[in-house]
C-alpha cells in the first residue's frame, strides 16, 4: 500500500479561515511539542523531510497540510504544551487548534501521539474528552516505544487501555516508534479505514 507515500505539502496556514475549502476527508495529528507528531509522519510518508523535525520542540506552529489526493489529506497541527515561546503565542495556538477541531467539518479522526513513557499530560486528557464529547473518533500512538523493553512496552499499553476502557469504541491506541518503525502497519490500516482506500 503506497499511498501515504504520495503525499504532498500543499499549504501552512496559521489560521483556521485561511485553510481549504472544507471538503473531502482530513485526519490530524496533534501532540505534545516533544512527542515526535513530524517523525511520525515522516514515517508514515517514507519521505524524511515532509514535515519539518527538529530538536527544539514546538517548531511547527502553523496548520501544515499534506495531499494524499484531491479528496484526503493529512493534517500536521501545531504541537502543545512544550515549547519555549511566550504565552500570548500558546494561547493563540491553543484557540488556533481549538478553532480548527470544532469547526472543521471534514475532520474524520484523530492521531494522537504521546510518549509511551509520560502519556496522559493534561492537554492529552482535554483532548481525549473533547473527542469523546464530539463524536470524533481517535487513535493514540503511544510512541518512543523502542526506549522501552518489550515488557515495559506492554505494561505502558495496558495501563492506557485500563484507562479508556469504557470509551474503547471511540478511542484505540497502539505502541508506536518512529525509529524502528514498530506499529506502520497497524497504523495505516487505522487511517486506511477513515479514509476508506
Amino acid at each position: 500500500m503506497n499511498e501515504f507515500q504520495q503525499a504532498t505539502f500543499l499549504t501552512s496556514a496559521a489560521k483556521v479561515s485561511q485553510l481549504p475549502a472544507d471538503q473531502g476527508v482530513e485526519v490530524a495529528i496533534v501532540g505534545r511539542s516533544n512527542a515526535g507528531k513530524s517523525s511520525v509522519l515522516n514515517v508514515l510518508t517514507n519521505q524524511k523531510h515532509l514535515a519539518r523535525t527538529s530538536k527544539t520542540p514546538g517548531r511547527t506552529q502553523l496548520i501544515n497540510l499534506f495531499q494524499l489526493d484531491q479528496t484526503r489529506r493529512l493534517v500536521d497541527l501545531p504541537g502543545y504544551g512544550f515549547a519555549k515561546v511566550s504565552e500570548s503565542i500558546k494561547r493563540q495556538w491553543q484557540e488556533t487548534l481549538s478553532q480548527y477541531l470544532e469547526e472543521r467539518e471534514c475532520l474524520k479522526g484523530l492521531i494522537l501521539v504521546m510518549d509511551c513513557r509520560h502519556p496522559f499530560k493534561d492537554t492529552d486528557s482535554a483532548i481525549i474528552d473533547w473527542c469523546l464529547e464530539s463524536d470524533l473518533a481517535c487513535h493514540i500512538l503511544l510512541n518512543k516505544a523502542d526506549k522501552l523493553s518489550r515488557s515495559q512496552q506492554q505494561t505502558a499499553l495496558l495501563q492506557a487501555k485500563k484507562k479508556l476502557k469504557e470509551h474503547s469504541e471511540l478511542v484505540t491506541m497502539q505502541l508506536f516508534s518512529t525509529l524502528n518503525r514498530q506499529g506502520l502497519d497497524e497504523l495505516k490500516k487505522q487511517l486506511q479505514s477513515w479514509y476508506k482506500f
